[in-house]
C-alpha cells in the first residue's frame, strides 16, 4: 500500500503558525486527492481538508476554513498544511491521507505528527 508520513508538528502559542508536510511513496501521486484529517485526545479522527487531485480545488472543515490552507506539489508526491491563527483547539495529531479518484480513502494511516497550541 501506498506510505505516508507527515512532519512539521511542534508546540507553538495560540496565534502563531505551523507548516505540516506529508511525503507519499507513489509514483502517481499526482493521480489521489490528498487530504489532512486529526485526532484530538478522547476525540475521533476529524476531517480537516482535502486537495483534488485533477482541478486543485481545495475544501475544508469550517473550523479551519479561512485559517488554514492546504497545497500540493506533485513533483515531490508532497502535500501541505499552512496553518495560521492557532488555537488551543487544534491540538491535536494530524495525519494525511489519500484516495484514489474512484475510490475511497486508504485504510491505512501513517504514524501523524503532534500538533500541540497553548493559549
Amino acid at each position: 500500500q501506498v506510505q505516508v508520513e507527515e512532519s512539521g508538528g511542534g508546540l507553538v502559542q495560540a496565534g502563531g503558525s505551523l507548516r505540516l508536510s506529508c511525503a507519499a511513496s507513489t509514483r502517481t501521486f499526482s493521480t489521489y486527492t490528498m487530504g489532512w484529517f486529526r485526532q484530538a485526545p478522547g476525540k475521533e479522527r476529524e476531517f480537516v481538508a482535502r486537495i483534488s487531485w485533477s482541478t486543485g480545488n481545495p475544501h475544508y472543515a469550517d473550523s479551519v476554513k479561512g485559517r488554514f490552507t492546504i497545497s500540493r506539489d506533485n513533483a515531490k508526491n508532497t502535500v501541505y498544511l499552512q496553518m495560521n491563527s492557532l488555537k488551543p483547539e487544534d491540538t491535536a495529531v494530524y495525519y494525511c491521507n489519500l484516495k484514489p479518484a474512484l475510490g475511497n480513502w486508504s485504510p491505512y494511516w501513517g504514524q501523524g505528527t503532534q500538533v500541540t497550541v497553548s493559549s
